[in-house]
């Protein structure tokens, strides 16, 4: 028997922004308040409290000055309409995808649109959204849809706009939008269940369907732990739904071989892992209890055959053989030669006295009471079967380039030599192979024919899965303003792309950076990582603006706070015209160096003395504030010369 647990079980991220928020500002404040329960985990929200976030029944119990959290769910626009109005500080820790659908729901109002929540109605994240719309319509699955449709004449000619409370069940949402598209002539659609959860729950249908009991584990009160449990019920004959380990039903496991674990999206993961061992043990005394005494007497003789597997525990290491005894008369030992495929390996590294061991009989000689084993061919045998139960179960497995190939490159995988085609490498067509060598990499096995011992494996694939998983979690997760680090991938005359973990961002030419810069290429090259911030973002078009430059700096002040008339800087021309030359005096400030300031003898043009991207030393004679205008001069840091007639550059602009 074994438990497997569902690899996305646990805090989302919402869930766990929400908790961060709350501790950062229960440090910061020493006492703060959450409306209700910041996340559906009584566990969660007792150790908070602990912290000193203290639970507020009402806003009315509330003080001005008081901080309050958000919780992750959101608020309804009334209860922070009247915080605001109380003097309350409110810390948002509303997770961005119930934000969204609450921006979705309002704009939808404000064009003129009916806007249709497939969700709860009695859950704070429908309430919430519910509020920023005047008259919404909230139905919780495909019969309240039809009942709508059915009582209210003018439903179809009605324009809405459907969307989805984040934790709703796939199959719910997609019905109920189905009748909608069908019947409603002005009908428009938002995807709005969290990605996340969307795949908590794919996972956990998936493995329902493979387990002989599931174990759901959540507070009662969570509405995605309460969807799992009802999704796992459709496939698994036995399903609980508890909230920690000290519920799990005795005998709860007995006659079971699989059993699968997931949880709710604001479960902790120190209680997912009391659960894990809790069943773990469970398992372990169920099967000890359902041995028989036949099945014990069995083992207690055995009967030793040529090439049957045989697991003993080692007794001696002498200097030609590794004596193990497998519980029979005959005394069985493993020659040196058939311990290990490396031919250098020590016996000491391979095995140890008192170590468990399986082995491959070789021949057993009843006549003279011994049996020789092998644990070399058990190996090999062992190895192709998990490449051919690999290829089956799609399993990704690791190993480490050994050579270049003709077409390809070739890949060790516990001894066996898997070949891996240029086309499945994961890199560039024409990219020099050879380079990979040495490297430990990730593949799955796509063929296998063990009589020809062939193997053929794809890196690709799997690099590709995990570039689409790092994608949705960029969309998943993704704001306005957070910072990235990113790798340039691509220029072109106008901005670069950048790659921030699997989704490519633009960033415009004008905010690579505060300098003057005609192309991307002079401040970065592809390749190059770059810290980049999100500016804006469309989930639906896929694209994302981001920006370097930091907007909280201002270069005008930075240059105030430098320099003052009279001051010599160094500065760099950034751009010659008829009447002077433009020079950056600080990133992201431009003064002027009239013609007549540029030498000390009158000149036809800028250009016969200057030249873009050259540096030179200058006097600030003026300053203008209000205007933001530099005068320069190179002329004043010369000698003096006989005086010329100076024009008027008060007017000048660029």
């Amino acid at each position: 028997m074994r438990v497997i647990l569902a690899e996305s079980a646990g805090f989302c991220y919402g869930v766990r922004r929400a908790v961060e928020l709350a501790r950062e500002t229960a440090a910061e404040t020493g006492r703060c308040w959450m409306l209700g329960d910041l996340i559906h985990n009584t566990h969660v929200v007792e150790q908070l409290r602990a912290l000193g976030v203290q639970k507020a029944e009402s806003v009315e119990t509330l003080q001005p000055g008081d901080t309050v959290i958000i919780r992750s769910h959101g608020e309804s626009k009334q209860v922070l309409d009247r915080l605001e109005d109380k003097g309350v500080r409110c810390v948002d820790a509303t997770c961005p995808n119930v934000r969204r659908i609450q921006t979705l729901a309002a704009e939808a109002e404000a064009e003129g649109r009916t806007p249709v929540i497939i969700g709860d109605a009695a859950h704070p994240e429908v309430a919430g959204i519910a509020s920023r719309c005047g008259h919404p319509l909230v139905f919780g699955g495909p019969e309240a849809v039809e009942s709508w449709l059915e009582q209210d004449p003018k439903a179809r000619e009605t324009p809405v706009t459907v969307v989805a409370q984040t934790t709703c069940i796939r199959e719910l949402f997609e019905t109920s939008w189905k009748i909608v598209k069908k019947e409603c002539t002005n009908a428009k659609k938002f995807d709005t269940i969290c990605t996340a959860t969307h795949k908590r729950q794919s996972e956990a249908a998936i493995l329902a369907a493979k387990a002989d009991v599931m174990v759901v584990v959540g507070d009662r009160k969570s509405a995605n732990t309460k969807h799992l449990t009802e999704i796992c019920k459709e496939s698994c004959p036995r399903v609980v739904q508890i909230e920690n380990a000290d519920e799990l039903p005795p005998d709860f496991f007995s006659g079971c071989s699989v059993a699968g674990l997931t949880a709710g999206a604001s479960t902790p993961a120190g209680i997912i892992k009391e659960v894990y061992a809790a069943m773990s043990e469970e398992i372990k005394a169920v099967e000890s209890n359902e041995e028989s005494f036949e099945e014990l007497l069995n083992q207690s003789f055995k009967t030793l055959n040529t090439g049957e597997k045989v697991t003993g525990i080692v007794t001696a290491i002498t200097p030609t053989e590794v004596q193990v005894d497998v519980g029979a008369k005959q005394a069985a030992y493993i020659k040196f030669s058939e311990l290990s495929d490396d031919p250098n390996a020590k016996p000491e590294d391979v095995v140890k006295v008192g170590d468990e061991i399986e082995t491959y009989i070789v021949r057993v000689n009843d006549v003279e009471g011994y049996a020789e084993l092998s644990k070399k061919r058990l190996d090999a045998v062992k190895v192709w079967e998990n490449i051919e139960q690999a290829v089956e179960e799609k399993t990704v497995m690791e190993g480490t380039v050994t050579e270049e190939n003709k077409g390809g490159i070739v890949v060790s995988v516990k001894g066996v030599r898997v070949f891996v085609p240029a086309s499945q490498s994961g890199q560039p067509r024409g990219a020099d192979l050879s380079a990979m060598k040495g490297q430990k990499v990730q593949l799955r096995v796509t063929e296998v024919n063990r009589a020809r011992r062939r193997v053929v494996g794809s890196i690709r694939s799997v690099s590709d899965e995990a570039r689409r998983a790092a994608q949705e979690e960029i969309w998943a997760n993704i704001e306005v303003g957070k910072r990235y680090t990113g790798t340039v991938k691509s220029m072109t005359s106008y901005g670069v792309f950048v790659d921030i973990g699997g989704v490519d961002g633009m960033v415009h030419i004008s905010e690579l950076s505060w300098s003057r810069i005609k192309t991307p290429s002079e401040v970065c090259k592809v390749g190059d990582t770059m810290e980049v911030y999100v500016i804006s973002f469309d989930p639906e078009k896929r694209k994302i603006s981001l920006g370097v430059k930091d907007h909280n700096v201002d270069p005008w002040q930075v240059f105030m706070d430098k320099y003052a008339v009279g001051d010599v800087a160094s500065v760099r021309i950034v751009k010659l015209m008829t009447f002077g030359a433009f020079a950056e005096v600080v990133p992201g400030v431009d003064g002027l160096i009239h013609i007549s300031q540029i030498a000390d003898r009158r000149i036809e043009k800028p250009e016969d003395v200057l030249a873009e991207n050259q540096i030179v030393d200058v006097k600030i004679t003026a300053v203008d504030e209000e205007r933001k205008k530099i005068s320069l001069s190179i002329r004043a840091l010369l000698a003096p010369s006989v005086e010329e007639p100076v024009e008027d550059e008060a007017d000048v602009e660029e």
